[in-house]
């Protein structure tokens, strides 16, 4: 039974978190494109997070299962060096609440996060993943290039 008391406690365990979020990165988010006009904008790191709740419909599952198999399949070195990051993340999880926010996720979805070697990071959600996934090979070509241009933009 939800009451005010837990309620409460967990709007307090929200901005506790909003706040430990906040505090680590004390640079501002720039989720805007940096100009590659310099040695300093080169892409250092690229998270491809699928965003998920608990409950996920065959559209959701694929959504996630075919931008890990893009990524394991023609970015196996960048995985393995750190140079790009994926993962299925649960937001209705607690301990992902800080991500969820950073990216601003609020349903399945797929995002990419773009951080660059003079600090700055963007992200932006791809949408346009959920009209492919009834062709798995176009799906993974689209992201393919999607990732090698952001890994090129430097």
């Amino acid at each position: 039974m939800i009451n005010k008391r837990n309620i409460q406690g967990v709007l307090v365990i929200l901005i506790l978190l909003t706040g430990v979020g906040c505090s680590l990165n004390n640079k501002p988010v720039d989720n805007t494109a940096t100009s590659n006009n310099s040695q300093s904008s080169e892409v250092e790191k690229i998270e491809l997070f699928h965003f998920h709740g608990n409950s996920q419909c065959y559209s959701c599952v694929t959504v996630g299962d075919y931008a890990e198999e893009t990524v394991k399949t023609y970015f196996a070195d960048e995985l393995e060096s750190g140079r790009i990051v994926f993962d299925h993340i649960n937001i209705e999880l607690l301990e992902n609440k800080i991500t969820a926010m950073k990216y601003e996720a609020t349903g399945s979805s797929l995002w990419i996060g773009v951080y660059r070697k003079d600090g700055s990071f963007s992200k932006e959600e791809n949408t346009n993943v959920w009209y492919k996934i009834n062709d798995k090979q176009d799906y993974m070509d689209y992201l393919k290039q999607i990732l090698e241009q952001k890994l090129s933009d430097s």
